[in-house]
């Protein structure tokens, strides 16, 4: 047992390892070849929270993949399998996409351009919530368009240096503790906000047998999903807001949400919490997952400032503030556990 264990963690942290140098460099590239962050003719923006010890900031990053690797070793998912030869193609495909849109994204930040999507929107005759219009990060065609959808996994890998499958896997491991000892087949769960199907085949890797439906709003980002979960038959994806979920009170008996909160504004964000709890079942899990907040690790404080003013995020200034225990108590979910991971935090709530 402890040979396996060894050669599992060796594995594990080559794989990582790989993964993390193939995005952090492409990081530090993007940085590079991209213009300044401030305008020219602008005041420098300047953030209020000192400047955090680089050597806890590292200690934050590193302990993250600790806790993946304590959670794959406690049986709540399986280690990644990161090194497959189709998956190293499909990355390279797609790192050449993103280096060919970052002029367009570097461009659309430099003149504050973030709701070109309007005009899109209003061209397909669509239409959407004000706030979803918006090119969130100053991503080309905000979550509108099939380009968007293949190319938000490596834009969130290389912004967070290949730390984000990890940082999703940590609510994983929060729904996989809520559900151990409930046959998986019996545990309807819907994820809220699933974009292109990511978590969702985390979780599906880890649970093959259980009935999954997600929920986004963009129709092309649910085709992704269709095709990402196409061999999972019990996987349904249903186009639509989580502020006005589709579905029947107490549908599900879990439901997961990741990094959706910061992007809504406040009021939506309290319509989105009643309706997480209207749709899951009395004693039931919700497992949120979004960015760490003020004060959660304070040597991140200052990198979360230049949020909102460097990647086009107009809600998350208001987010960091945003008491998430008490918003969801006012929903009839009562936090179970909470636990900083990186840039992210996750929460575990029961519905009462």
């Amino acid at each position: 047992m402890s040979l396996r264990r060894d050669i599992g963690r060796a594995r594990y942290a080559a794989a990582q390892g790989a993964r993390v140098a193939w995005y952090m460099g492409q990081y530090l590239l993007a940085r590079r070849i991209s213009g300044p962050f401030n305008r020219p003719g602008e005041p420098q923006f300047q953030p209020q929270a000192a400047e955090g010890d680089p050597q806890r900031v590292r200690a934050a990053f590193l302990e993250l993949f600790a806790k993946d690797r304590a959670n794959i070793e406690a049986g709540l998912y399986p280690a990644p399998s990161d090194l497959r030869v189709e998956r190293a193609l499909s990355a390279l495909r797609n790192s050449a996409r993103f280096f060919r849109d970052l002029p367009r994204v570097d461009r659309r930040r430099l003149q504050r351009s973030g709701v070109e999507v309007r005009e899109k929107a209003r061209e397909g005759g669509e239409r959407y919530p004000t706030y979803y219009l918006q090119n969130f990060h100053y991503q080309t065609d905000g979550w509108l368009s099939e380009e968007s959808a293949q190319l938000y996994d490596t834009q969130v890998e290389i912004l967070f240096g290949g730390a984000a499958d990890a940082m999703r896997r940590i609510a994983l491991g929060e729904l996989a503790r809520a559900v151990r000892g409930v046959d998986q087949r019996k545990v309807k769960l819907v994820d809220l906000a699933c974009g292109n199907g990511r978590f969702l085949s985390q979780v599906l890797q880890a649970f093959p047998r259980m009935p999954v439906t997600g929920l986004d709003l963009s129709p092309a980002y649910c085709a992704e999903a269709r095709e990402r979960l196409a061999e999972w038959t019990q996987a349904e994806i249903v186009t639509g807001a989580v502020e006005q979920a589709p579905f029947e009170d107490r549908a599900f008996d879990a439901a997961t949400c990741v990094y959706l909160f910061h992007e809504l504004p406040p009021r939506v964000r309290r319509e989105a919490a009643r309706e997480i709890g209207r749709i899951v079942k009395p004693g039931g899990a919700f497992v949120l997952a979004d960015s760490v907040q003020t004060g959660d690790t304070p040597d991140l404080d200052r990198m979360l400032e230049y949020f909102p003013v460097g990647f086009h995020e107009p809600y998350f200034a208001s987010y960091l503030k945003e008491d998430i225990p008490a918003l969801f108590a006012s929903a009839g979910l009562e936090l179970v556990h909470s636990e900083a991971a990186f840039l992210t935090r996750v929460w575990r709530f029961r519905k009462l």
